[in-house]
């Protein structure tokens, strides 16, 4: 994800990126070299299985009649924005690093910034939005039909993609204001992205985190219930138990495979917007693309987990969908 951040150009002469050096007169000019070249295929193969992973998702929720169901909605909201991610954001960063965007911030650094804050905030907020729908389904099972309809899962999508596309918006311009930025506006431009830092990021992981712990409450008392109520047998002990370790280890994929990716970025980003604590320019870099992977992972988290997307994939896959017309097959 794009930072506004302005860096000390004194500080990252002796950084090196593997497409770059920075010759005597502090000019950074393309190096290709080996490791350059291993560096695009190993990041344009990430990009080509985010676009694979997610084309999957997508096709599958919109062929197949039975995943036409409000969660998979929002999962196919997630999978669009994570297609896109692997479609603009990645190649654009290839092509347009921090690195490269920290000597020569010219239009297409704008434009790649307008699209991976937006495309990326879009994701989280997505994430959120579903963690919002699990909690429904896990929590208040019988009002969860009225209260999570087609209507209420548009809302949500739109306001998602809404505030994506105004957070973006919002980084960029606070980007241009800070080039030419005297005392007198410096207050506005911290608050933009203290605004931003928390309504992309901070907000969704709160919202997030007391979900899934409220989830993982309610299952696990649930559980006991369900203990409690047969006798306390030893099958059906066995069974509890092995519902607890599911719903503990689903929760702590999610949970845990997101902050991996998005906390150690997004803990940079904060402290180098606010302090002047030196960063290497290639832990940036690295943080980056760690981030960006979040949208590569998503797919195996969100639909990998369930059989009939499982089934899906391999008919899609096989190619079975061409040889006819399995809308309504019943996925197991």
């Amino acid at each position: 994800m794009e930072m506004d951040i302005r860096f000390n150009r004194s500080n990252v002469f002796t950084e090196i990126h593997p497409c770059y050096k920075i010759d005597l007169y502090h000019v950074l000019t393309s190096y290709p070299s080996a490791v350059c070249v291993l560096f695009h295929v190993f990041l344009g193969s990430l990009s080509v299985v985010t676009i694979c992973g997610n084309l999957l998702v997508i096709i599958s929720i919109i062929y197949f009649k039975q995943l036409h169901t409000p969660t998979n909605s929002l999962i196919l909201s997630l999978a669009v924005a994570d297609l896109l991610v692997g479609v603009v954001v990645f190649p654009l960063t290839i092509e347009f690093s921090i690195t490269f965007c920290l000597f020569y911030d010219d239009l297409f650094c704008k434009v790649r910034g307008t699209f991976d804050v937006s495309l990326c905030t879009s994701s989280i907020l997505n994430l959120c939005c579903i963690s919002i729908d699990r909690y429904y389904a896990v929590c208040q099972p019988l009002s969860y039909k009225t209260k999570i309809n087609d209507h209420v899962v548009v809302t949500m999508i739109l306001v998602s993609w809404g505030l994506s596309v105004l957070i973006g918006l919002s980084f960029i311009v606070a980007g241009i204001n800070q080039e030419d930025c005297t005392e007198m506006c410096i207050t506005d431009v911290v608050l933009a992205n203290i605004m931003g830092l928390i309504f992309s990021f901070y907000l969704p992981v709160v919202v997030m985190l007391c979900i899934y712990m409220k989830i993982f409450s309610v299952a696990q008392r649930q559980a006991r219930s369900i203990h409690n109520t047969t006798c306390q047998s030893t099958k059906s002990g066995a069974a509890v138990s092995k519902m607890e370790r599911k719903a503990t280890k689903t929760l702590a994929i999610v949970m845990g495979v997101f902050l991996l990716c998005w906390l150690p970025f997004f803990l940079c980003t904060t402290v180098m917007s606010f302090s002047h604590v030196y960063v290497p320019l290639p832990l940036i870099e690295l943080l980056n693309w760690l981030a960006l992977s979040n949208s590569m992972l998503n797919p195996f988290i969100y639909a990998f987990f369930y059989s009939w997307f499982r089934s899906a994939f391999r008919m899609i896959i096989s190619g079975k969908l061409i040889q006819g017309d399995f809308t309504n097959s019943k996925l197991h």
